[in-house]
C-alpha cells in the first residue's frame, strides 16, 4: 500500500494545486471521488489493464460515465489532469489520489477526520465531548466517525491523523501483559 501512495502523492498535490487554483477544492473532491469508484470498479479496471486500449478512450469513457453520475460535465481543467494520469499509466491510482487530495484539502481547511474505535457506540453527549477536546488538543475542526469492535472490551482507540491513542481497555491489558512478562 505504501508505494501506491508514494506513487499517487505527486498526483494529489497537483490536483490540490490545480483545484486550490480554480477555488474548487469541493469540486475537484467530488469529481475526484466520481473517477475514483468508476476506476475501482472491477469491469473498468480490466478495461484499463487492456492494451488495445487507447489512453483517449479510457479517459472519455471514465468522464462520460462520471458526467452521468455527477449530472454534469466535468470541468475542461479536469479532464486535461486525467489526461496526464492516462498518458502516464496512473488512472488506476485515482483512489488512492483521492484518498490523498481530502487529506490535504481537510488540512488546509484545518479540518481533521478523527475515527474512533469503542467497544459500544458513542452517544451523542460522548461525541461532542470528545470532538470538543480533540479540537483543543488539535487546533481544528473535528469530524467524528465512531466504528465498533466489541474487541475493545472498554474505551476506545482514536485514530487522529498519524497518531493513535489507545485508552482502550484491551490496550492497557496488553501493557500490563507485555510488562509482567520482563
Amino acid at each position: 500500500m505504501s508505494s501506491i501512495t508514494t506513487l499517487a502523492r505527486p498526483y494529489a498535490k497537483a490536483a490540490f494545486a490545480l483545484a486550490r487554483e480554480q477555488s474548487a477544492l469541493a469540486r475537484w473532491e467530488e469529481m475526484l471521488a466520481s473517477t475514483a469508484a468508476i476506476v475501482a470498479n472491477d469491469e473498468v479496471a480490466d478495461l484499463l489493464e487492456n492494451p488495445e486500449v487507447r489512453d483517449a478512450e479510457a479517459v472519455r469513457m471514465i468522464t462520460d460515465a462520471a458526467s452521468e453520475l455527477l449530472g454534469g460535465a466535468l470541468d475542461g481543467t479536469f479532464t486535461g489532469y486525467l489526461t496526464v494520469l492516462a498518458d502516464n499509466g496512473r488512472l488506476a491510482l485515482l483512489p488512492a489520489i483521492t484518498e490523498l487530495f481530502a487529506d490535504l484539502r481537510a488540512d488546509a481547511e484545518k479540518r481533521l477526520r478523527v475515527r474512533v474505535v469503542s467497544a459500544v457506540a458513542l452517544d451523542d453527549d460522548q461525541s461532542a465531548r470528545l470532538r470538543e477536546a480533540l479540537a483543543r488538543r488539535y487546533e481544528r475542526e473535528i469530524e467524528l466517525e465512531n466504528n465498533i469492535d466489541p474487541g475493545v472490551i472498554g474505551g476506545a482507540v482514536i485514530y487522529a491523523g498519524d497518531e493513535v491513542i489507545d485508552g482502550s481497555l484491551r490496550g492497557r491489558l496488553q501493557k500490563l501483559s507485555g510488562s509482567l512478562v520482563r
